[in-house]
């Protein structure tokens, strides 16, 4: 056995050991919910400042003094406590993370120790249910996804653990991780999104041990798969030379995988045009992707790509926090992670919030967490349907956003379609609402404006993505080429159009609202 090879191995040994030993706290107490929620929300409680303000200890009175909140609540506090002028929690603070906004607008998530922890607490019997469903997971490096970060975000953001997924591990498990990682972290500081891409792939195709693939959107993994075919010479010259090549300026932060043995199997994997997959990666065993919601077409064609492979959908993971983990073939709560609350969104008890504890089967809720982090009672804002129980502990199925859209992680709000809208409009155009195109993937998903009457000349597609890139995330989607430009509607009578576009997808007359953003399908789109 290589060194390299008997180094990832003893890896594996020593992070399934970890993680069997935090599994088996997981399922101790399966049968404690509420006994365990209020011990997570009192060590939440004494390192809160607002709560020690207040004199909070349990969740009756921590209740009645706080309600629940979203990011705008915060956003004045998380700047002092960014200019350390003030601390939401006694905990250490590690980092700020970004969420979704423009650059002015960006969501900073503080990450203090105890919040890493109670991440912890989620990932390793997560990881423990993975090595069980797929032993072959212990003799093969993983590919944890690692996000390009744009060159506009930067400056403003300045961390360079902000989108390797590994830096969410406690600090042993992340040094150990790196030795069964197939790619490096700081392919996300090239130059541009096609020369970090290259770059995986380019990493990826040299490792002959790859044993699974972890995206969060499907789209991305499916990216990858079609770049990898289309730029087959081109990566296999990289792994033979050494060297980047003409990427060498843009990928100089970046060592360039050496690995002629590797080319040779691309090559011979390859007709010149589609690749064998499993011939390339022959211990290839899972991919692990959003499979729910928008991205269940995506992810059925990125099965039906690697049909060899095991697959395995998310839990609902956001930057404020974790709610599920995949876990045996379900998703439970993460209840040992933070302090959960959910919000009824149908029926009599609609608006009503409850403690984890009380939730029944079929419940349809959107979650409610308090953290480590010094944010309380922080509504996510995601649908979810309780689906059924391990013991006491809730598993749910994810339903969608409860608002904006998420065609592919892009996360826009309808504030932001709003803003867009307004901008349009100074130009004396009249833009009725912004259309998110599900395409159930027969092309790549895109958005679309649509107006009334005459629009102005400096108007175009181009315009509209530029104001579009101003959202983060939506920047990302576009320059990893998991969204297609914009598109432009134009209709003499805007209110008749936007009915007809949602009553094609099945919405009564008397339902519909007019809504800055709007999901419809491709086949409602062809209607206009």
């Amino acid at each position: 056995m290589k060194y390299v090879d008997w180094l990832t191995s003893g890896s594996h040994i020593i992070l399934k050991q970890w993680c069997d030993s935090s599994d088996r706290k997981f399922k101790k107490r399966f049968s404690a919910l509420e006994v365990t929620q209020r011990e997570i929300l009192g060590a939440i409680l004494a390192t809160s400042s607002l709560a020690n303000s207040k004199g909070v200890q349990d969740y009756e009175q921590f209740v009645q003094a706080f309600p629940s909140t979203r990011y705008a609540a915060w956003r004045e506090e998380i700047n002092l406590y960014r200019d350390q002028k003030l601390a939401l929690s006694s905990s250490k603070l590690v980092r700020f993370q970004p969420t979704s906004g423009s650059s002015e607008q960006i969501k900073f998530i503080p990450y203090t120790k105890q919040f890493l922890d109670e991440l912890d607490h989620a990932i390793a019997p997560w990881l423990a249910s993975l090595y069980r469903k797929c032993p072959e997971l212990q003799s093969g490096t993983h590919y944890w996804s690692v996000s390009w970060l744009p060159e506009s975000q930067r400056e403003v953001l300045k961390d360079k653990n902000l989108n390797d997924d590994s830096a969410l591990l406690g600090i042993g498990k992340r040094v150990l991780s790196k030795f069964t990682q197939a790619v490096p972290s700081n392919i996300a500081f090239a130059a541009n999104a096609d020369d970090a891409l290259f770059a995986t792939i380019c990493y990826l195709v040299a490792n002959r041990n790859l044993a699974m693939i972890s995206v969060w959107s499907p789209t991305f993994a499916l990216q990858l798969l079609d770049r990898l075919e289309v730029m087959q010479q081109e990566v296999a010259e990289v792994l033979q030379r050494g060297t980047w090549g003409i990427r060498q300026l843009s990928l100089k932060q970046v060592d360039a995988p050496h690995c002629p043995k590797s080319a040779d199997c691309l090559i011979n994997s390859s007709n010149g045009h589609e690749i064998d997959f499993k011939k390339l990666w022959p211990k290839l065993s899972l991919v692990s992707s959003w499979d729910t919601a928008g991205s269940k077409a995506w992810a059925n064609k990125l099965q039906q790509r690697l049909p060899h492979v095991q697959f395995e959908g998310k839990g609902l993971w956001a930057t404020e926090g974790v709610v599920t983990i995949p876990y045996d073939q379900h998703y439970p709560l993460a209840y040992q992670s933070h302090f959960y609350e959910f919000e009824y969104l149908e029926g009599e008890k609609q608006g009503q919030i409850i403690p984890s504890w009380k939730l029944k089967k079929g419940d349809v809720v959107s979650p409610i967490i308090t953290s480590g982090n010094g944010l309380l009672r922080y509504c996510l804002d995601d649908c979810l349907r309780v689906t059924d129980f391990l013991e006491q502990i809730p598993c749910f199925e994810f339903q969608g956003r409860r608002f904006g859209v998420d065609l592919v992680g892009e996360k826009l709000a309808p504030e932001t379609a709003q803003q867009l809208l307004s901008q349009l409009n100074q130009t004396e155009s009249k833009a009725i609402s912004l259309l998110a195109i599900d395409t159930e993937q027969q092309v790549k998903p895109f958005y679309c404006v649509l107006f009334e009457g005459d629009i102005h000349h400096s108007i175009d597609s181009s315009y509209i993505d530029e104001l579009l890139r101003e959202n983060f995330h939506y920047e990302l989607a576009r320059n990893l080429g998991q969204l297609d430009q914009p598109q432009i509607r134009q209709a003499n009578n805007g209110w008749n159009a936007y009915k007809k576009l949602v009553m094609f997808d099945g919405i009564i007359e008397g339902n519909i609202k007019p809504e800055p953003l709007k999901k419809v399908s491709l086949n409602s789109l062809e209607q206009l």
